[in-house]
């Protein structure tokens, strides 16, 4: 027995440190927010859905759904999209009230990455192809956040919902915030539903433009960290 366990010691020594925590430890949700800013997204709209994301990691429901599940910790990342996809925020975990916090912190003071075009279909390969080999430790469930105020606008080769369906037969949920804000308005809640929302329990919520994106990003994820 003695023997047995020196020789599963030395094994788990011999691990690298990333490797060695994955074992030990695992999360409940690995979830990508992904953030339009396009040429319709100015600082101020910028800045008001940094601050509705900000804000929901500092409340308190929210955390303690985070904290509360079998797990108590999920895996955040945020990506900017536009013309191309930029990884702003990698795998970052929440495990206390404190990670939540400086999180929040980060996210309120990240740079704005402008573009102009809504490329949606390669936001999503983005997060297929890059995002979801990086996810350091093996996620109960992944989600993928997507908010915009617009409809894809780049001829993509691959159409957003083809990127969607892949992605979700890697069994990854992906949920829609559509902007009701500008010219697609009236049109961009079906949109999102027919090509972005897609996967288990998946779902949309729309903002009634910028200034509802607090109350929309809040239940949302409030949604998405609670679902076991």
């Amino acid at each position: 027995m003695l023997a047995l366990s020196a020789l599963a010691l030395s094994a788990l020594a011999g691990l690298p440190a990333q490797a060695a925590g994955a074992a030990s430890t695992g999360v409940d949700t690995a979830l990508v927010l992904a953030v339009d800013v396009s040429g319709s997204v100015d600082e101020h709209r910028f800045r008001l859905q940094m601050e509705g994301i900000a804000q929901a990691l500092e409340d308190a429901a929210i955390q303690r759904a985070i904290l509360g599940g079998p797990h108590g910790a999920i895996l955040v990342a945020m990506v900017q999209w536009s013309d191309r996809p930029s990884l702003t925020v990698p795998w970052t975990r929440i495990g206390t009230v404190a990670d939540a916090r400086s999180l929040a912190m980060r996210i309120r003071t990240a740079a704005r990455r402008p573009g102009e075009f809504t490329c949606a279909a390669a936001m999503l390969h983005f997060v297929q192809v890059k995002m979801l080999p990086s996810i350091p430790t093996r996620p109960e469930r992944t989600v993928v956040d997507v908010s915009g105020d617009g409809k894809d606008n780049c001829n993509p080769t691959v159409p957003p919902a083809a990127e969607r369906d892949a992605l979700v037969r890697q069994e990854v949920t992906v949920n829609g915030l559509p902007i009701l804000e500008g010219d697609e308005k009236d049109t961009l809640e079906a949109w999102y539903r027919a090509n972005i929302a897609g996967g288990p329990a998946s779902f949309v919520v729309p903002a009634d433009g910028y200034r509802d994106f607090g109350r929309a990003i809040r239940q949302k994820f409030l949604t998405e960290v609670s679902r076991r």
